[in-house]
């Protein structure tokens, strides 16, 4: 199982993408298995080519991470209310960055003024993809102990710094000299490498007395003045500068000088990497700056202002320095607008630049202690399936299965809404029935359009060998050949009957129509699946950490002890089909011997009978929810249980008690509840809760679908 590792700043300007690419080189020079995602970009404002994140993976490392999600697409999809959606393509992406690595690492987003929603979509991510947590941060002016503050403040929007998720921090550019407000200035970078190995003892020193032992300070980044040098030739295009002289544009900039003072007191400026900035009609510094280059000195270059040119003569006094590539560049602006530029240089690196990236990575990975990693790599054979895990699953599956899925209740909005949406996303071929000159003037309502290509059936049109189906079917219970067309003017009746000859794989109905609506044909036509006693049903719950199973909430009103066993061994297969391992609580209102009564003992035989009949799955009860769900209660309360605390399938005692919880958790915890999916007929059919919205019955009908190609495999296996 591949681990997830989300990087994530406490504030702009924290060298992010520096960071996990560092991360990724620490971890591939060890030998493992490693990919990088970057699931929504998040351009700077200066940028106007490629994803910046991405492109430079590509450079420093041998990997292909998948490209991210357009920033304006996936602010689109927020504005729309469709953060489910969202997620989804954020786990598609970092499913196809995991697909040879042990280990993935994701940069998060961040906070800013036109992007304000980083952290909420970073802890969203986080949840999604079950991500350890990495914080990265940049001191500036801050002493050790604001660090440690700010750091535990940040790491509350993913569960707190003791939360089992949270791994580590990483501080960066540490020592670096910064202005007023804490940042960085290319104008300060005349400053030499200040890292002091003492200062670096005092961080270490206070994040420990602060931070408790599993979350660690992984590394401390010094800051070097080389890592910021940008080329002469990207200072050009970040000011819009011209050339004079080419020369060698590729020369690091790590001094800006400024020709102000007289020659004599400008001349201590002409150093190696130095840019001096002139007056265009300056000739004595322009002359000064060629013979700095012509004695040896790697001056950088030489930015002229105000639009004004050297003389010609002089332009040729100058020309053995410019043959030793002394670029010089001119700017139409005046030299104190041309200053004013400096604070605002975009930093970052460029995209052509490898190797200021190649040794920024390595600074990183030569700073980072990997003592943390083993725990990583240790094979976990369970995964926490989050919602948008859970979801993406179900969409790629179905897609795959490629299912035909009548809808019964095609002149209801949300039935037609959800329809085109599967048909958009490629979930099923659905079949809407219903009169077609309404559903399109009921989609054109809400501002849709019903594709050409989504089959709609007319229910009127009963074709004969419906009729004669279902006389076959039904002639021992007195069903006439009048009758039955009768029944098949119930459109569920009639998908029920399309069903069972083979022409759609699955049914979705309960939007308008009742439960005993939608299940009875089923039971009728379709009937049970082999050796099954009873139907039964299951919600999955999407709860914001992770996917649970509860049932039955729909169909068996007050289940006996041996169907209580059936439910709960239904329930577990269903929830092992679709990627949760199950743990099964029986619940109660009483947790192992502490309480008596008939309830009790009813599920209390069911969990020995569910047991003896398979041996194989983990079961335990009777188990109170608390108990069940809750790590420290279930300690107390069932300490040698293999189950309490980690429950994953919920078995309720009935559908009194069973149909309450689960609408008192989607309620008031505002979770997605996908079903009810129905247990043991032949061939899938599922009922909708008459309060569904769209998404639910567009995660219905992907249900449908797979357990419609469940249903097929097994099929070929009885053969």
């Amino acid at each position: 199982m591949t681990t997830a590792i989300l990087v994530v700043p406490t504030e702009q300007r924290v060298g992010l993408t520096t960071v996990a690419l560092g991360l990724v080189h620490a971890l591939d020079r060890e030998g493992i298995p490693v990919g990088f995602c970057k699931p929504i970009s998040q351009p700077h404002a200066s940028d106007t080519g490629p994803e910046r994140s991405t492109r430079l993976a590509r450079i420093v490392s041998s990997l292909s991470p998948p490209e991210p999600l357009p920033v304006a697409e996936a602010e689109n999809l927020l504005g729309h209310d469709r953060e489910n959606v969202l997620l989804e393509e954020v786990i598609a992406r970092y499913e196809q960055a995991a697909q040879h690595a042990s280990v993935v690492i994701v940069e998060g987003l961040m906070d800013t003024e036109e992007q304000p929603y980083g952290t909420h979509l970073n802890a969203k991510m986080a949840q999604g993809l079950d991500a350890k947590i990495v914080i990265v941060t940049a001191p500036g002016r801050d002493t050790p102990r604001q660090v440690a503050d700010t750091v535990e403040v940040v790491a509350r929007a993913y569960g707190g710094i003791r939360h089992e998720r949270m791994l580590g921090c990483v501080i960066n550019l540490l020592d670096a000299p910064v202005d007023q407000t804490g940042h960085i200035r290319f104008d300060f970078s005349r400053a030499e490498n200040g890292y002091s190995p003492g200062h670096e003892a005092e961080f270490r020193t206070e994040c420990a007395r602060h931070w408790p032992e599993t979350f660690k300070l992984l590394g401390c980044i010094p800051w070097q003045r080389e890592l910021i040098a940008p080329r002469v030739r990207d200072i050009m295009h970040m000011i819009g500068a011209q050339i004079l002289n080419e020369g060698q544009l590729n020369r690091r900039v790590t001094h800006v000088a400024l020709g102000a003072p007289t020659l004599i007191n400008s001349c201590q400026e002409l150093r190696p990497g130095a840019m001096l900035i002139i007056p265009g009609d300056r000739d004595d510094l322009l002359l000064a700056a060629c013979m700095a280059a012509i004695s040896g000195k790697h001056v950088a270059g030489v930015l002229l202002t105000g639009g004004l040119r050297p003389d010609l003569r002089v332009w040729q006094l100058c020309g053995p320095a410019l043959d030793t590539g002394l670029p010089v560049l001119t700017i139409p602006y005046s030299t104190l607008q041309s200053v004013l530029f400096l604070p605002y240089l975009n930093l970052e690196i460029p995209l052509d630049d490898r190797d200021r990236m190649q040794q920024a990575v390595e600074a990183v990975a030569s700073h980072v202690a990997l003592d943390w990693k083993e725990p990583l790599l240790t094979r976990i054979e369970e995964r926490r399936l989050s919602p948008p895990a859970f979801q993406h699953m179900l969409v790629e599956r179905a897609r795959k299965a490629n299912k035909r899925i009548v809808l019964p209740e095609g002149n209801e909005p949300r039935t037609i809404e959800a329809a085109i949406t599967c048909h958009q996303r490629g979930i099923a071929r659905c079949v809407l029935m219903g009169d077609a000159g309404r559903m399109h003037r009921l989609s054109a309502r809400r501002g849709m359009s019903i594709p050409p290509d989504i089959e709609i059936i007319d229910p009127t049109q009963i074709d004969r060998r419906y009729i004669d189906a279902m006389v076959d079917l039904r002639q021992h219970k007195g069903l006439t050949p009048g009758l039955a067309e009768e029944e098949l003017h119930d459109t569920v009746v009639l998908g029920t009957m399309m069903l069972y000859l083979g022409e759609v794989d699955g049914l979705v109905s309960g939007a308008v129509h009742t439960t005993a609506n939608t299940i009875r044909p089923a039971l009728q036509l379709i009937k049970t699946a082999p050796d099954v006693r009873l139907v039964s049903s299951i919600f999955f719950m999407c709860l914001p950490e992770q996917v649970l199973v509860y049932g039955d909430c729909a169909i068996n009103i007050d289940p006996n002890a041996e169907d209580l066993a059936d439910i709960a061994i239904q329930s577990a297969e269903s929830a092992k089909a679709f990627g949760i391992t199950p743990r099964v609580a029986m619940l109660s209102y009483s947790t192992g011997t502490s309480g008596t009564g008939s309830d009790v003992e009813k599920v209390k035989e069911a969990t020995r009978l569910a047991r003896e009949r398979r041996p194989d799955l983990l079961i335990d009860g009777p188990l109170q929810y608390d108990a069940a769900t809750i790590k420290t209660v279930a300690q107390s309360k069932a300490p040698d249980s293999q189950v309490a605390g980690r429950a994953t399938v919920f078995i309720f005692p009935d559908l009194n008690t069973g149909n309450t919880t689960y609408k008192a958790v989607q309620r008031s915890a505002d979770v997605i509840s996908i079903g009810p999916m129905l247990q043991g007929l032949n061939k899938p059919v599922n009922d909708l809760s008459r309060g569904a919205l769209v998404e639910d019955i567009v995660f219905t009908i992907a249900l449908t679908a797979i357990q419609a190609e469940q249903a097929a495999e097994q099929e070929k296996t009885r053969r």
